[in-house]
């Protein structure tokens, strides 16, 4: 298990003792079923990581992890397109950062949410992670759909983009994405707090409450929108320009 992970046995027992039991187990699980494009079953996910690995697990434990970190073939997501997704209450978190929203250090604490991009009765998701200390935008991602992947692939950007982040908190709602079982494994094994706003709170969480507003004023509200696609580029091309060239107000409480 450790060749294939590429990491010393002293790291992989510290983990697996300390934190999360599964979390290393489900990094392989999840790159059968990656490589799968998508549509391995659990069954078939065990075969795979005894081909690809020489690594024998009992399919009842690759199908507990699967589930435990949502892991699901796009077939079943099709025939179960309306699934409710609900918080996990034991992996809620006390709010750490308590409206202190001035920071003097990058890379000390991190905000994020999802916000709707809606247009003509069509709509995508846009998460963003940004730092409290400049106020920009460390990682987003767009997407279709509002699951557990958007907010976990715009965390495993921010995480590529920003190597120091050994003293990190992230803060957020108390959404299911981020009391998710891999969502607290990942933060947890890179050493970063989690902090969550108090339930019905958005002013626990005003630094992206202000950053979704000001980004739909000066993009959906500014311009003439035809299409969802159009408003995407926009909001794309306006982040970049709210990155590079926008005047903000550094530490704004």
């Amino acid at each position: 298990m450790c060749a294939v992970l590429e990491i010393s046995k002293r790291t992989y027992y510290k983990y697996r003792n300390v934190e999360d039991n599964d979390y290393y187990d489900y990094l392989i699980i999840k790159e059968i079923f990656d490589d799968s494009k998508g549509t391995y079953g659990y069954r078939r996910i065990t075969e795979g990581l005894k081909i690809k690995y020489g690594v024998i697990f009992n399919h009842k434990k690759v199908k507990r992890i699967m589930n435990k970190y949502y892991i699901k073939p796009e077939y079943i997501k099709i025939i179960r397109p309306n699934i409710t997704y609900k918080r996990i209450l034991e992996n809620v978190k006390p709010n750490l950062v308590k409206r202190k929203f001035t920071v003097d250090l990058e890379n000390k604490i991190w905000c994020t949410d999802i916000t709707y991009l809606i247009l003509d009765n069509k709509r995508a998701y846009l998460s963003t992670i940004i730092d409290l200390y400049d106020r920009k935008v460390v990682a987003y991602k767009i997407s279709k759909f509002n699951n557990n992947r958007l907010v976990i692939d715009t965390l495993n950007e921010a995480l590529g983009k920003r190597k120091d982040v050994s003293d990190l908190i992230i803060h957020s709602d108390q959404g299911f994405q981020y009391t998710s079982f891999e969502y607290k494994a990942i933060c947890e094994s890179n050493h970063i707090q989690i902090s969550m706003s108090r339930k019905g709170t958005p002013i626990d969480d005003s630094p992206m409450e202000s950053f979704h507003s000001i980004l739909k004023k000066e993009t959906l509200y500014n311009n003439e929108i035809t299409s969802l696609q159009e408003y995407i580029i926009l909001v794309e091309d306006w982040i970049l320009f709210y990155n590079t060239t926008r005047l903000k107000s550094k530490n704004k409480k």
